[in-house]
């Protein structure tokens, strides 16, 4: 049984995820689908466990590629369900990496969720109720937006309401290589890009030292 329930992850072979993260991913996952019937966490059309599992999970997990671990902070901007923050934080301490995971969620509802969610995986997290555009003079380590807001707003809040970070991880979908060459147009910054494991149309930037252009 084992052996087939750590095949579901097979995605995330070059992370050697352990036995006891893909455990703390299904509690996850049965946690998310139970919400789900309550309040919009995730598209009702993908809650399959299979379609959470790659589409959500698995995705957000390889983020960790560019999260500085050894820093003590890290931000997710808009969380919604988790995603990616709840996920990262799960690989963090499973990894035995001392690291706050601050998620910033509107919703009162949402939060709720997830505070019960890091209560049930033992989780270091805080789950700050608030909108992140009106929180100012933040320090992060590395900053997360998955599904948030567009490239180019995602940018100019980090650049106004940060003091100090070190890196801004985004997620980019089918026009993210359109996107990303029309806001380097307005935006100098520094990227590295990742090919996603769950899309081949999809990819992912580690960015630093965002200015604006004159």
């Amino acid at each position: 049984m084992d052996e087939d329930f750590i095949k579901n992850y097979s995605l995330l072979d070059r992370y050697n995820v352990s036995r006891e993260t893909c455990l703390d991913f299904e509690k996850f996952i049965s946690m998310i689908k139970s919400e789900n019937e309550k309040i919009n966490i995730i598209a009702k059309k993908y809650s399959k466990n299979s379609d959470i599992r790659k589409r959500h999970i698995i995705d957000s997990a390889q983020a960790i590629d560019f999260v500085d671990l050894n820093d003590n902070t890290t931000y997710d901007l808009g969380t919604g369900g988790g995603l990616p923050g709840i996920v990262i934080a799960i690989m963090a301490k499973n990894l035995k990496k001392k690291i706050r995971m601050n998620l910033f969620e509107k919703s009162y509802h949402k939060s709720s969720f997830l505070k019960e969610v890091s209560k049930e995986l033992n989780l270091e997290t805080e789950i700050i109720q608030k909108d992140v555009f009106k929180t100012r003079e933040l320090n992060s380590g590395t900053i997360m937006a998955r599904a948030f807001k567009p490239m180019p707003i995602v940018l100019d809040l980090v650049y106004k309401n940060f003091r100090k970070y070190k890196n801004l991880i985004l997620f980019m979908g089918k026009s993210g290589k359109k996107t990303l060459t029309e806001t380097l147009k307005h935006w100098d910054f520094e990227y590295k890009e990742k090919r996603s494991l769950t899309n081949e149309d999809s990819f992912l930037l580690s960015i630093k030292n965002i200015k604006k252009k004159n």
